[in-house]
């Protein structure tokens, strides 16, 4: 099952990808693609509708971020070898784990804004995993059951705020509309596997990114149960699980993202986005 969310900001409602590719219109079924709706029985009920019935939304509405209701965004970084060498850096040990701000969020075909100063502006595409019901001290084998679905994340990053300016990775990765989401969540039964996706990133037609889940060092159910010991994971919440390589400051000399350029993301079976660069 697809679902998303459409609307202009603060007015987001849900809706359900049908089989012949039209979005229908939820809000008679349930308020919003968050909270209770997440969880599994939540999602059972979507499921036991005939979206036939269904009225699609109006032509060229806008899309949001698939999940409603994101208390966090929880990063986890260096978590694929080929970019924890294209960084040259050692693999972690353990899962890096920063937080991404939710006033990032955005749609999957907003304008990712450049914010006055930056010069270091990045890519990542990243799996997003949707928690569909509180996590607190779960196992690796559990873990998948507190899942929802999955998503296509960019983690849009201004390296230089990241890298240069004390420390802190969050101060170079929560700039508005530095998180564009979707377009779908696709639910946990659609994807026996997430760590057998591909992933990719475009920027102005020109392929950076090239990458497989399989890479990863941490896969999503360790990702989610080490995480549950630091924090809860309440439904809504996002865990981007780490990027493959190719990413801007990769490149010798590296290469950053500039007004006008446009960066197309997908994962295989969870849908493209496309995000134009404006200035702020």
């Amino acid at each position: 099952m697809r679902l998303v969310r459409w609307g202009e900001r603060e007015t987001e409602r849900p809706g359900l990808l049908a089989a012949d590719g039209t979005v229908r219109d939820l809000t008679e079924v349930v308020q919003d693609i968050a909270g209770t709706a997440l969880s599994d029985e939540g999602l059972a009920c979507i499921r036991a509708g005939d979206p036939a019935a269904l009225p699609s939304i109006p032509a060229r509405s806008r899309l949001a971020s698939p999940a409603g209701g994101t208390g966090k965004i929880v990063c986890i970084g260096l978590n694929y070898r080929d970019h924890a060498a294209e960084a040259n850096l050692l693999e972690p040990k353990e899962p890096i784990i920063f937080l991404k701000a939710t006033s990032s969020i955005t749609g999957p075909h907003d304008p990712v804004a450049i914010p006055p100063g930056a010069e270091k502006v990045d890519w990542e595409v990243e799996l997003g995993v949707v928690i569909g019901r509180t996590a607190r001290n779960v196992t690796d084998a559990e873990a998948l059951s507190h899942v929802a679905g999955y998503c296509t994340v960019n983690d849009v990053s201004e390296r230089a705020w990241q890298m240069e300016r004390g420390g802190q990775w969050d101060k170079g990765k929560s700039a508005d509309a530095f998180a564009p989401i979707g377009p779908w969540l696709v639910t946990r039964d659609e994807i026996p596997d997430p760590q057998a996706l591909t992933l990719w990133l475009e920027v102005d037609g020109v392929r950076r990114q090239n990458g497989t889940t399989a890479d990863m060092i941490f896969g999503v159910a360790n990702l989610v149960a080490y995480t549950s010991c630091f924090m809860s994971l309440q439904p809504g919440d996002v865990i981007a699980t780490g990027t493959p390589a190719g990413v801007g400051m990769g490149f010798r000399p590296p290469v950053y993202l500039r007004v006008g350029q446009i960066m197309r993301a997908g994962i295989q079976r969870l849908g493209e986005q496309t995000s134009e660069a404006m200035a702020s």
